[in-house]
């Protein structure tokens, strides 16, 4: 009986052996599945937008510059003595004018301290009275011989420590008179208030920030340079200058150069005196950001935008449209500069027409057949040149 089980527990084992290695055969002989239909290899879709043609342009050099505004004359308005704030009359963007009252402290605690000064300077006065009469009493005694002189010098060190106590009295009146002054705060100068860090029924200690004051009549940009531009910098330089949220540019001046370097960076800071635009005082506003270039000048050039050219390659190249299809040519770097806000690069190996993709594109493959986006109109590219230089 055991031999017989055995015999079939073989037979199964070599019929499973069998039904796999069958699966196996027919599986590797039966025929591929059919591919997904996909694009035609070799041709790229393009929008007019991704592609420009190369002119000659004005691009501008100069030292770059970037960094935020600053109001020349700003204020913090702080507390002088504690308390709580009763009334603040002043909010962000209202015009305040030097002097004006813009908040107040409670003082009573400080009109009381004043009363007790006073009635203390008038108690210490009454003391002088009464420190005179004796010492005058006994300045006549002693003249008539009545009393010794040393009781006429213990009254008058008794008329000295009165008149003394006078004085330090009326002294202590005049610092609780100032300190009640100071509940009532001030502009210390005119323009707009910026921030107000604090609110009526609030207690404000010494010295607590309660409003930002600041004076957009006088406007600076602060930029940080490397030391290695401090020669080339001269007090009195233009610079020419995008504001974001200002129309067209405005002009800046170089006022000062900071002595001291940076710690850690050692770049130094600059300030440029910007001028408000004629018949609008209030235009450039305290932190807005800025760019432009210093002592600039203009140079007309056959250029290509910076972020345009590739190096994905031992030599430098663009990516242009020829005759249908993507072409990598090869250029030469020359000047960088500005144009429109956006960085350029003179380049050689290129002829004014030729039709440029851009760099926000990628790199394409070379060959490839360029097709436009339907109802779009193609770009009009220029006739190829006979020699424009090695293409890679």
């Amino acid at each position: 009986m055991k031999r017989a089980l055995g015999w079939a527990m073989a037979a199964l084992v070599v019929l499973a052996i069998a039904l796999a290695l069958g699966r196996a055969y027919t599986a590797r002989n039966a025929p591929a599945p059919a591919l997904a239909a996909s694009p035609a290899a070799g041709q790229i879709e393009l929008a007019a937008t991704d592609v420009t043609s190369i002119q000659l342009m004005d691009i501008t050099q100069g030292l770059r510059v970037t960094g935020v505004l600053k109001a020349v004359n700003s204020a913090i308005v702080k507390a002088r003595v504690a308390g709580e704030l009763q009334m603040l009359s002043v909010r962000e963007g209202d015009t305040v004018t030097a002097g004006q009252v813009l908040a107040q402290i409670d003082p009573r605690e400080f009109q009381a301290r004043l009363q007790q000064a006073q009635q203390q300077a008038d108690a210490a006065l009454a003391q002088i009275d009464i420190a005179q009469r004796q010492f005058a009493n006994n300045k006549a005694l002693v003249e008539q011989g009545f009393i010794s002189k040393t009781a006429l010098d213990t009254s008058l060190s008794n008329l000295q420590a009165a008149q003394a106590t006078h004085r330090a009295a009326l002294a202590f009146a005049d610092i609780v008179r100032q300190s009640l002054n100071d509940t009532v705060l001030k502009a210390p100068i005119a323009g707009q208030v910026s921030q107000r860090l604090a609110q009526p029924g609030e207690r404000v200690g010494v010295d607590a920030r309660i409003l930002e004051i600041v004076d957009l009549r006088q406007i600076e940009l602060e930029s940080n340079l490397p030391s290695v531009e401090l020669p080339n910098l001269k007090l009195g330089q233009l610079a020419q200058l995008r504001i974001e949220g200002a129309e067209g540019r405005v002009t800046g001046r170089l006022v000062r150069v900071n002595p001291s370097a940076q710690a850690g960076t050692r770049t130094f800071m600059i300030y440029l005196r910007i001028e408000q635009p004629a018949g609008q005082p209030q235009a450039l506003r305290q932190g807005l950001f800025a760019e432009g270039l210093l002592n600039a000048s203009s140079t007309r050039v056959l250029a290509v935008p910076l972020k345009s050219v590739r190096t994905d390659q031992v030599l430098p190249f663009v990516q242009l449209v020829r005759e249908g299809k993507v072409h990598h040519q090869t250029v030469t770097l020359g000047l960088r500069g500005m144009a429109d806000s956006e960085e350029m690069v003179a380049v050689e190996g290129l002829r004014e027409g030729d039709l440029l993709i851009k760099g926000a594109t990628g790199l394409l493959r070379q060959g490839s057949k360029v097709l436009f986006t339907p109802n779009t109109p193609a770009p009009a590219a220029a006739t190829p040149p006979a020699a424009a230089g090695a293409a890679r």
